[in-house]
């Protein structure tokens, strides 16, 4: 290699910050709160060869997944098909999508006629159509009625909008003012990579730089390489489940098989559930960004993120299941829910063989909700809930979707995290005051869940109690969770983590929902939505008594918690 290590180190931290600089500008121009607040976008640089060379790390779910998406537009657009300002759209699962929501938005970088890489970014979208708001439908069976799928096609031809394929885009949503919005701010993410990467053209020349990255990806590989090296060789092997698919379909297992041998390893699916009614099957890519996630937690997370990583990672999802669908599965979930459970068996197979390596299994879910209805309140002149400024009916349509965060597992040497998102999301809530202006909800309780942690040597985070009352209108629910019945599990002796729940609450009563179901909400009822706890490390006879003690001063242990679980008195 002729470039310097200085020189090529100066240009790998040059492509991480184009990546960061591309992210920062899509949450700051962004319309939506999902992507203002919640932060549900990722964003990433590829080279010409439509390889990962750096990313903003943000939601580990769009991460792994991303290269597919970009690898299926260039499919349908190989390079001699395109020119300088276009911009390639796609959100089709099964052409390189994750789930109809995500909306990704390629775009070439030339220099002087050529391609010298790709701008790419992913950002939820709070609706996309179908049969429900907020296009997260807990009782889809099929694909065609989670929203509207788009193959790869251009958004923007030579830098000019696609007027009909963003109209017909925004004739299928409920809430076109903000999708607009939010589609426009990734197209300004994708100009600022594009900007950024040729002034790195400009100052090192194209060939200096298309060795530099080709070293880059060679070197995140030989760390990996080396990392699963230092791995015993052998077979790892987890079971866990799905509670259900929201059709009747229950204990779905999620089966792996890691196979290390020297310096790669073999990860294989084989035996898990076939794809089934429910909306929880997760396509190829969203089940290759989740093993790709865990084996970079267990190896060393400092790797450079980018193609060569994952080169001594083999996947083999068999067809026609849960984590490897065929057409028309209904796979919202399998984003959002599935994902999760593929991350907790992988992550469980390392654990029986390098526990120190590992957490124990965090809240395993997404605990999706969205809302959606006619906003009664005058907003729409300002645009506030997204919704058109022209409706009849007297208010604005609206769709709210959120995640909700939970416990993450307790580790070697640290008890978990209370009340976070956990692993395939990493986004943050939204607001409380952000969300009761932007809609006509209310939150009226937002707390942390006593003893929901898994008892250890180091517990496991508590999970979140977060209460929305539904203000002056009649509002859809939807719900889509999971670990409502199975439990997260713990590590090296710790206790498995406390259930999630979710109710509807009407006048003081309490009515317990289904984890995978839609309702019809009367104005002032409040669904209650409980989520889980994380399992502990470590056997809980081991755990320091001024830990459980500050535990108890906290609030995150009650006096009989203590006692049963840690035989500890006051």
């Amino acid at each position: 290699m002729s470039i310097d290590s200085v020189t090529l180190e100066v240009i790998r931290n040059a492509c991480i910050a184009i990546a960061e600089e591309m992210n920062a500008n899509l949450i700051r121009t962004g319309y939506s709160p999902n992507i203002k607040e919640r932060r549900d976008c990722s964003c990433a640089m590829f080279d010409a060869d439509a390889e990962l060379i750096s990313q903003a790390e943000n939601m580990p779910v769009h991460l792994g997944a991303m290269p597919f998406s970009v690898a299926a537009a260039i499919d349908r657009f190989p390079p001699e098909t395109l020119e300088d300002g276009d911009a390639i759209i796609l959100n089709d699962p099964f052409r390189g999508g994750a789930h109809l929501p995500d909306l990704t938005l390629v775009t070439p970088v030339f220099v002087d006629g050529d391609i010298v890489a790709y701008a790419a970014n992913r950002a939820h979208h709070a609706d996309i159509g179908g049969a429900r708001a907020g296009s997260v439908a807990a009782d889809s069976t099929e694909i065609y009625q989670e929203g509207l799928r788009i193959p790869p096609v251009k958004l923007f031809a030579g830098g000019e909008v696609n007027e009909p394929v963003m109209e017909m885009i925004l004739s299928n949503v409920r809430t076109p003012d903000e999708r607009r919005g939010d589609l426009r701010a990734q197209e300004a993410a994708n100009q600022t990579g594009k900007r950024r990467f040729t002034e790195l053209v400009e100052k090192y020349g194209t060939e200096t730089l298309s060795e530099a990255l080709a070293e880059i990806k060679d070197y995140s590989e030989r760390r990996m390489r080396a990392e699963i090296e230092s791995l015993p060789d052998g077979t790892y092997s987890f079971e866990d489940v799905l509670d259900d698919d929201g059709a009747g379909n229950e204990n779905l297992p999620v089966v792996v098989e890691l196979e290390v041998e020297g310096d790669a390893v073999h990860v294989d699916f084989e035996g898990t559930a076939p794809q089934t009614d429910g909306p929880v099957n997760a396509v190829f890519a969203v089940t290759a960004s989740a093993t790709y996630y865990a084996v970079r937690c267990v190896t060393d997370p400092d790797i450079p993120p980018n193609h060569g990583c994952y080169r001594p990672i083999d996947i083999h999802a068999p067809e026609g299941t849960i984590v490897n669908p065929r057409l028309p599965a209904a796979v919202v979930g399998g984003n959002l829910e599935t994902s999760q459970r593929v991350t907790d068996v992988v992550l469980g197979a390392f654990g029986r063989e390098v526990p120190e390596r590992v957490v124990a299994a965090g809240q395993g879910t997404m605990n999706n909700i969205t809302f959606g209805g006619t906003d009664p309140r005058d907003i729409s002149a300002n645009g506030m809930n997204g919704g058109s400024s022209d409706s009849s009916s007297g208010g604005s349509p609206y769709a709210f979707y959120e995640t909700q965060g939970g416990g993450f597992g307790g580790r070697a040497g640290k008890d978990g995290m209370d009340g976070v998102h956990v692993h395939m999301s990493n986004t943050m809530n939204t607001p409380i005051e952000v969300l009761e202006t932007a809609y006509p909800l209310r939150v009226t309780r937002y707390e942390l869940r006593q003893d929901s942690g898994g008892a250890g040597e180091f517990r496991g985070g508590l999970g979140l109690r977060r209460d929305i009352q539904v203000r002056g209108h009649r509002a859809t629910f939807s719900l889509l969770a999971d670990r409502h019945v199975s439990a997260p599990y713990g590590l090296a002796g710790g206790e498995s983590g406390g259930n999630g729940a979710a109710y509807l609450v009407d006048d003081g009563e309490e009515e317990k929902l289904p984890q995978k179901s839609t309702h019809v909400l009367e104005p002032g009822q409040t669904v209650s939505v409980r989520t889980p706890g994380a399992g502990g490390y470590g056997d809980p006879a081991d755990r320091d008594p001024e830990a459980i003690a500050r535990d108890r001063r906290l609030g995150k242990v009650s006096a009989e918690f203590a006692r049963d679980h840690y035989d500890y008195e006051e």
